[in-house]
């Protein structure tokens, strides 16, 4: 039976790490998105504030909670496609009734996982499909680091130096290595900015939830489908390849929860988190699987620093220059990626199913505003049983 409490002796250098870097991947992947919605539907500074510190303190608390519950590394995040729908559907939309659209998307997902539903579809899964899933989703980001070599050279070539040599030599660090290298060198050439970084804590600020049928159509149900299809599902699935089998409804109802009593201060929904949770689950983790939990618990707390700091979070993170964040991910990220095309391939029969899986997501396509995360799992189901039959 476990208890809710983290023991200091599962802590370990390589997990502290990955939980600070999960949590700066977790702000520089998607924070301008939000921020440029805010923008565009002409939110005041202060309410920008409130949606970034809602978001960012229930991610911290579900994120610490369940890890520490489940002892299992549960990474929880704001739904990246989710903003990036609002750029186009909040300004046309007065900001009390999108609060209440977000308030209705977070009760749908609760419904979802009070139902019980979302357990039957992850059993359905087959690993070979949910590897393939998870490999696709961290390869696109991952990659992104050899196109940022041609502009930041000498920034990721000494990265990329200080990633052989740690795992040459102290393979449980390599990471870490990675991260100091860069910080280091990024100095050196003078990238590091930090003048417009000022600490202001965040004041959250209410706003009384407003009801109306075309704020329900255009963002309710759209964050819905795009948070349960484009994070909750590939969330789950990086769970699942990485070998933690978790009870998946439990996960949405607690997320859906915390959406809908953080809706008020302009959270737009929290959910399982995908690239950053395989930052935490993956061997650079921890190589004890036990263990990983600790990396969690670490990226929460740093959410719930974020988030109290969250009037000068944008600027803070925009110190670091972008390939720098960029090259660490990718580092972090390559035992997850290596991974999940083993498990994808290990049963020859599945093979052209993962293999389709792994294409269509790692290809980044939309269709019908849904991202390719959700597209790899339909194509790949289909595969799989239109070509498990033929075998047959």
């Amino acid at each position: 039976m476990t208890t809710a409490s983290l023991k200091f002796s599962d802590l370990s250098v390589s997990a502290l790490v990955a939980g600070l870097v999960a949590t700066l991947t977790g702000y520089t992947s998607s924070l301008v998105l939000m921020i440029q919605a805010g923008h565009a539907a002409h939110l005041t500074d202060a309410q920008i504030s409130s949606w970034i510190w809602a978001l960012s303190i229930g991610m911290g608390i579900t994120t610490i909670g369940l890890s520490l519950a489940l002892r299992v590394p549960i990474v929880v995040a704001w739904s990246t496609p989710g903003a990036a729908l609002l750029i186009a559907s909040l300004p046309g939309v007065p900001y009390a009734e999108a609060i209440g659209a977000f308030l209705l998307a977070a009760l749908l997902m609760t419904a979802a996982g009070m139902t019980g539903w979302f357990d039957k579809l992850m059993r359905a899964l087959p690993a070979s499909i949910a590897s393939a899933l998870l490999a696709g989703i961290l390869f696109r980001i991952s990659v992104d680091v050899f196109v940022q070599a041609q502009h930041q050279t000498v920034l990721l070539l000494a990265m990329f130096a200080a990633f052989l040599l740690g795992r040459r030599l102290w393979p449980a660090y390599a990471v870490p290595g990675v991260l100091l290298a860069g910080v280091v060198v990024a100095g050196v050439l003078r990238q590091l900015d930090f003048s417009g970084v000022r600490l202001e804590l965040a004041v959250p600020v209410w706003t009384t939830p407003a009801f109306s049928m075309p704020a329900f159509i255009s963002l309710a149900i759209p964050l819905f489908i795009v948070a349960l299809a484009s994070q909750n599902i590939p969330g789950l699935a990086v769970l699942q390849a990485d070998g933690y089998h978790v009870p998946a409804s439990r996960l949405i109802t607690v997320t859906g929860l915390a959406s809908a009593a953080l809706a008020p201060f302009g959270s737009h929904g929290i959910n399982l988190a995908a690239i950053t949770a395989a930052i935490c689950t993956g061997p650079q983790a921890d190589p004890d699987r036990h263990r990983r939990y600790t990396a969690a618990v670490v990226c929460g707390v740093g959410y719930l620093v974020a988030g109290t700091l969250a009037a000068s979070i944008a600027a803070l993170f925009a110190a670091f220059p972008p390939a720098l964040v960029v090259g660490v991910t990718a580092f972090a990220l390559l035992g997850s990626i290596a991974n999940g095309l083993t498990v994808a391939m290990q049963i020859p029969a599945e093979r052209e199913a993962a293999l389709l899986t792994f294409m269509i997501t790692a290809s980044g396509m939309t269709l019908a505003g849904i991202g390719s995360a959700f597209w790899g799992v339909v194509g790949g189901m289909l595969a799989y049983h239109v070509l498990r039959r033929r075998a047959a």
